[in-house]
């Protein structure tokens, strides 16, 4: 059986220990080495690629859709106080600090249980997978496709590792031929 990976986002130790103790050991999961805060969520989603994300609500803004969409990982809230109906509304599911251990499991689970996936095959670039294709078949530079994506060369250099492991292709040159016969670029873009 696979080991769906979780990523705990959580400013409180004594909440993230509380929470390895009970999924440690969980057939079920594989517990990544926590966050402590959500500045650099994007680029931790990108480098650990967990398939669910379980994280205190009071730490995110509205990226929350495009953390989802974008790298196909499900979003669980972590309440243990009050937060607006709204922004709870974003989450795939909702883990109460109350919960029991059974609960805390199942609602895990369920969260990355196939009816919650998009349907999209894990062979399929993201959003920003393609955004960084694009660039580097223009003949960008790692630095110059961090700058004007606004992330860091680190990031970028993932997104490649990620790109070439989906699409089997290694050279510029294939993935600039694989990005137009994807109808991704025009070929005036390349002149």
């Amino acid at each position: 059986m696979m080991k769906h990976r979780l990523l705990i986002v959580e400013p409180s130790e004594l909440i993230i220990e509380g929470l390895k103790a009970i999924l440690d050991g969980q057939m079920h999961f594989k517990v990544l080495e926590p966050e402590m805060s959500a500045d650099h969520l994007e680029e931790r989603v990108v480098s650990s690629h967990p398939d669910i994300v379980l994280i205190n609500p009071t730490l995110v803004s509205a990226r929350i859709n495009n953390l989802r969409s974008e790298y196909q990982v499900a979003m669980v809230a972590l309440v243990y106080q009050y937060v607006e109906r709204d922004l709870l509304k974003q989450f795939d599911a909702i883990v109460d600090i109350r919960d029991s251990r059974a609960v805390i499991i199942n609602t895990l689970a369920q969260a990355f249980s196939p009816e919650n996936e998009s349907g999209k095959s894990n062979y399929e670039l993201t959003k920003r997978e393609t955004a960084v294709l694009v660039e580097l078949a223009q003949g960008k530079t790692n630095k110059e496709i961090a700058n004007t994506l606004n992330v860091s060369v680190h990031t970028v250099i993932s997104h490649r590792k990620n790109i070439t492991h989906k699409t089997g292709i290694k050279s510029v040159a294939g993935l600039t031929v694989y990005a137009m016969l994807n109808n991704l670029i025009d070929e005036s873009a390349l002149l």
